[in-house]
């Protein structure tokens, strides 16, 4: 089992929409990144975990776990001209970009923010602390993963 962390605005999909869809469970969609896509495509199993990162906002950071339930098959979104994700170089045969689906397992009491993981001397090497890192998916170490759960207790 691998450990992830996946970003979303919360103004677009939060952990609180994730918790209130039928069975918990949605498909993350919209990647258009492709070392991200590798991620979902080639890397990404049932049963890996993830945490829930809420970027955009103030502040960002950590609000919970999810689950991959569902490993990688085509973005629909991108075949839909009226999707925001649209693209055209992509087509049900020979598709660009790939999602999976997660399953929401819980929210934490309070967000672990930004600055507490770039503070925290085992956590600032993580994906997400570094300068530049717009990756909205990234591997998270089982060390980092640990870190982070005993944080949230």
């Amino acid at each position: 089992m691998r450990h992830w962390l996946f970003k979303s605005e919360p103004s677009v999909f939060s952990i609180d929409d994730l918790k209130q869809r039928p069975k918990q469970t949605d498909y993350w969609n919209g990647v258009r990144n492709y070392q991200v896509r590798n991620f979902l495509r080639d890397e990404m199993k049932v049963g890996d975990l993830a945490f829930f990162y809420h970027s955009n906002c103030n502040p960002p950071g950590i609000v919970g776990v999810m689950e991959v339930v569902k490993t990688a098959y085509p973005d629909l979104t991108a075949w839909d001209p009226k999707s925001p994700y649209y693209d055209p170089t992509s087509s049900p045969d020979k598709p660009r970009w790939f999602m999976v689906d997660v399953k929401f397992i819980k929210k934490f009491k309070e967000i672990i923010s930004l600055d507490q993981i770039k503070s925290h001397p085992d956590l600032k090497n993580m994906a997400v602390a570094q300068r530049g890192n717009r990756l909205s998916v990234t591997p998270v170490s089982g060390k980092e993963w640990e870190i982070i759960l005993k944080i949230a207790k």
